[in-house]
């Protein structure tokens, strides 16, 4: 059986089920997540091949990552990013064989607060913004008071009219209480938002909370086609490319 191959992210967002996209009210706010959405993970490759011998595991650890953060959120508890970052290291460590010194722990921190931008990120900012889009962002990170954000490290800062953070409310995304913090400190509905990411964890998690979705398809991201889900609103390989797709806010 020979299988027909994608012509990308149009072909993708052409099999959608409308009646699947929920909230179709036309967003004035665009919410950003950050991490792999705006900044690249891959940039900690090097870093794992000289921990773990292969770059690979930066995936298997990122993976951990987002999997026991929902663990925390969903049992009550909360530590930092960094700080589960940093722990996660070491249960891969254990679980390969592999001796993590102190100063491994220092190194994945500082790599964590200091991932470059995208090529396409500030390209596609400058016409979103073109557009008259409000654009801030929510990101599982938390604030450094002792120096710049990743967001800052990263020189994006200043397309953006606000950074929130998860540490506000303790509570990881896609907890709906995250992105209702969001709507509220903004004071808009809900509806007005629309949440641009490259996991579909975190589009399902926003439009679980009322808002619309733009699906970012990093490599190794997708849409998600099962019926009865919330599939995203738009879906797109870029952020250039997501500004040719979306509407301009009325009245810009």
């Amino acid at each position: 059986m020979t299988t027909k191959p994608s012509k990308g992210p149009s072909d993708q967002i052409d099999k959608i089920n409308p009646k699947y996209q929920w909230n179709s009210e036309e967003p004035s706010v665009l919410v950003f997540d950050v991490n792999e959405t705006l900044i690249n993970f891959e940039s900690m490759n090097a870093l794992f091949e000289r921990i773990y011998g292969d770059k690979h595991v930066m995936r298997e650890w990122l993976g951990h990552l987002i999997m026991y953060s929902m663990t925390l959120t969903l049992s009550g508890l909360y530590v930092d990013y960094y700080s589960l970052g940093q722990g996660l290291l070491q249960m891969i460590g254990s679980i390969k064989g592999v001796n993590i010194r102190p100063e491994d722990h220092e190194e994945i921190k500082t790599a964590m607060m200091t991932m470059p931008a995208h090529s396409d990120v500030v390209e596609g900012l400058k016409h979103l913004k073109k557009l008259g889009y409000r654009m801030v962002t929510l990101t599982n990170s938390p604030p450094n008071p002792s120096g710049k954000s990743p967001l800052e490290q990263a020189g994006l800062a200043g397309y953006f009219e606000r950074q929130f953070s998860i540490e506000t409310v303790r509570s990881y995304k896609p907890s709906q209480g995250v992105y209702h913090m969001v709507a509220q400190e903004l004071d808009v509905q809900p509806s007005s938002c629309c949440m641009v990411a490259a996991h579909v964890w975190d589009t399902i998690g926003a439009q679980s909370a009322g808002f619309s979705a733009a699906l970012i398809t990093r490599p190794g991201n997708a849409p998600l086609p099962t019926p009865g889900l919330p599939q995203p609103n738009f879906v797109a390989k870029d952020l250039i490319h997501l500004a040719k797709i979306l509407p301009s806010v009325k009245g810009v």
